[in-house]
C-alpha cells in the first residue's frame, strides 16, 4: 500500500470518527443529519467545479453510490438515535472490510492470506467483545450499515476510475441529500431542520463529505480492501470519544473490543 494512499486513509480515519461523534451527540439526529448533508454539498460545490473531472463512464456508479449512501445514512441516524455509538460504530465499520475481503475472494478472484484469515477473527472476537452479553438493535443495524459499506466501498472503488474524487462524491450525493433532507422535513418539519443548525453540524458536514473525499482519494492510489481497512482505525478513537463526550458506558472489556477489531482489520490491510 503506497505512503500517500496510508495517510490518505489514515486522515480520514481521523475525520470520519469526529462526524460521527458530532452527529451522535445531537438532540435530534436525523435532523442534524440532513443539515450535514445539506452543508456538505453546499460547501463542496466550489471545489468539486475547480478539479471538476467526470466521465459518462462514472455516471452508473454514482447512481448506484447514491442509493447505497441514502440507505447508509437513513440507517446510521436511525442507529445512533436508538443504539449506542460505541456498540454500533465499530460493529458496523469492522465487519465492513472482512465483507470487502469476502466478496474479493469469493466473486473477484482476490487471493488471501493467513494473516488475513486472522484478522477475521479478531474482528468477529472484538465486535463479541463491543457487545457482551447486553441485548438490543446496535448488533443487528450495525451488521446491515457493514453490509452497506461495503457495497459502496466496491461501487465507488471502480467509480473513481472515470471521475475525480470530489466530484464524484458531489454528484453522487446530490440524490440522497435532497430525497432525505425533503424526508425529514416532511415527517418533522422545517422547525426541526433550523433547530439542528449550528457550529456542530456545520463541522460534522464538512468532515462528512472530507472523510470519504480522502477515501475517494486514498481508493485511487491502492486497492479497496486495504484502504477500507486502514481507514476503520478509527474504531478505537470512537469507542474513546464515546466515553468521553456522550458520557457512553465504556469499559475495558469494550474498549479491548474496539482495538480487537482494529487489529484484526489492520491485519485484513496486509
Amino acid at each position: 500500500m503506497p505512503a500517500s494512499a496510508l495517510g490518505l486513509a489514515l486522515a480520514a480515519a481521523c475525520v470520519h470518527a469526529l462526524w460521527n461523534v458530532l452527529l451522535a451527540r445531537a438532540p435530534d439526529v436525523e435532523a442534524a443529519t440532513a443539515v450535514a448533508l445539506v452543508v456538505a454539498e453546499v460547501v463542496f460545490l466550489p471545489v468539486a467545479i475547480l478539479v471538476w473531472h467526470v466521465h459518462r463512464a462514472a455516471i452508473p456508479f454514482m447512481i448506484a453510490s447514491g442509493a447505497l449512501q441514502l440507505l447508509y445514512f437513513t440507517l446510521l441516524a436511525t442507529a445512533y438515535r436508538v443504539a449506542e455509538l460505541s456498540v454500533v460504530y465499530p460493529i458496523a465499520r469492522g465487519t465492513a472490510p472482512v465483507l470487502v475481503l469476502v466478496v474479493g475472494v469469493a466473486a473477484l478472484g482476490h487471493t488471501t492470506s493467513i494473516g488475513q484469515v486472522a484478522g477475521v477473527v479478531l474482528v468477529g472476537l472484538g465486535i463479541l467483545l463491543v457487545r457482551g452479553l447486553r441485548r438490543g438493535p446496535g448488533v443487528p443495524i450495525g451488521l446491515v450499515i457493514a453490509c452497506v459499506i461495503a457495497a459502496y466501498t466496491l461501487v465507488d472503488k471502480n467509480g473513481v476510475k472515470h471521475a475525480g474524487a470530489v466530484p464524484y462524491l458531489e454528484l453522487s450525493m446530490i440524490g440522497p441529500t435532497i430525497l432525505y433532507a425533503s424526508a425529514i422535513a416532511r415527517t418533522k418539519g422545517t422547525q426541526a431542520l433550523r433547530a439542528a443548525w449550528g457550529p456542530a453540524t456545520l463541522v460534522a458536514g464538512i468532515a462528512t463529505f472530507g472523510a470519504y473525499a480522502l477515501v475517494l482519494l486514498a481508493l485511487q492510489r491502492a486497492a479497496a480492501a486495504p484502504v477500507a481497512a486502514v481507514r476503520e482505525t478509527s474504531v478505537v478513537l470512537t469507542a474513546l470519544l464515546a466515553r468521553r463526550v456522550l458520557k457512553e458506558t465504556v469499559g475495558p472489556v469494550r474498549i479491548a473490543g474496539a482495538v480487537a477489531v482494529a487489529a484484526g482489520i489492520a491485519l485484513l490491510s496486509f
